[in-house]
């Protein structure tokens, strides 16, 4: 007998910052897996118009609106969510508020917000829908987060300290929920092209980046696609039951060299050097 039931096969999910980005990403490909899923963001005008597109592709979805700092939307939320496809089997915790700025010079008040939406916001998710989870004795909490938190930024310190955060609170959940069936997983992305930071002024966009090339952080011009995350998001929440991928970490490759600067046959090198490659 197997120590677990499979998955069904339709398992509704929630995913959260879903109006643009890795959320919308995330939100097409799993509906294309056969999942229903509810998109959730303050831009919920956008958000109705992915799920419309996603079932007009013959998916199921529904939108609602989601500000994850306001704890009586989330509660609406989650209601909404479960009216529309029954209990959420699947939470992908994505959405987030992204606040430039060094230690110093960021207001108390703008950073305690990017705290409570980012650290705050998904806690009360995890309330929301953790509990049915676990009642179930199935479920996953996804939670993308970022490699802030292996290689912190600066001029971005509550976005560093509220991934750190939910990283150390994702931590602790995965323990408590050793043995419930219920899989927290942590989905961390490098460099990726979306709206975030696209409303930064652009002399302070260009500073920040001056300061990371400084610190040796933007080693190649290279950023991820919303949907190389989204895949590995829909990776980790198809692994059978019994295997729980913890954390991904995905990074953007590196564009090829325009040449390679030796060439290889058999088991040795040949070749001249590093002829054409540049320093």
């Amino acid at each position: 007998m197997p120590r677990f039931e499979a998955n069904p096969p339709r398992r509704p999910t929630v995913v959260t910052g879903a109006s643009s980005g890795i959320g919308a990403a995330t939100a097409r490909r799993l509906a294309e897996a056969g999942h229903p899923v509810v998109l959730g963001a303050r831009r919920s005008d956008v958000c109705t118009q992915i799920a419309a597109g996603i079932r007009d592709e013959g998916g199921a979805a529904a939108a609602f609106h989601l500000d994850l700092a306001d704890p009586a939307s989330i509660t609406a939320f989650a209601k909404e969510a479960e009216e529309a496809f029954g209990p959420i089997e699947v939470l992908v915790s994505n959405a987030a508020r992204i606040q430039p700025g060094g230690a110093l010079e960021t207001a108390p008040e703008d950073f305690e917000e990017v705290l409570r939406v980012n650290v705050g916001g998904a806690h009360r998710l995890v309330r929301a829908f953790g509990a049915g989870m676990v009642a179930r004795r199935r479920g996953d909490l996804v939670f993308v987060t970022s490699d802030v938190v292996a290689h912190p930024r600066p001029r971005m310190s509550a976005y560093v300290a509220s991934k750190w955060g939910l990283e150390g609170f994702v931590t602790a959940l995965q323990m408590e929920l050793e043995g419930t069936g219920v899989r927290a997983i942590v989905v961390r992305p490098g460099p990726t092209l979306t709206g975030m930071g696209m409303d930064w002024d652009p002399e302070v966009t260009a500073d920040v980046l001056a300061e990371w090339t400084r610190w040796g952080l933007a080693r190649h011009p290279a950023f991820l696609r919303p949907d190389g995350v989204a895949l590995a998001i829909a990776h980790a929440m198809a692994a059978p039951r019994g295997t729980h991928l913890s954390v991904i970490e995905v990074q953007p490759e590196a564009p090829l060299h325009e040449t390679a600067g030796y060439e290889t046959a058999g088991h040795g090198r040949t070749g001249h050097g590093r002829k054409g490659a540049n320093p």
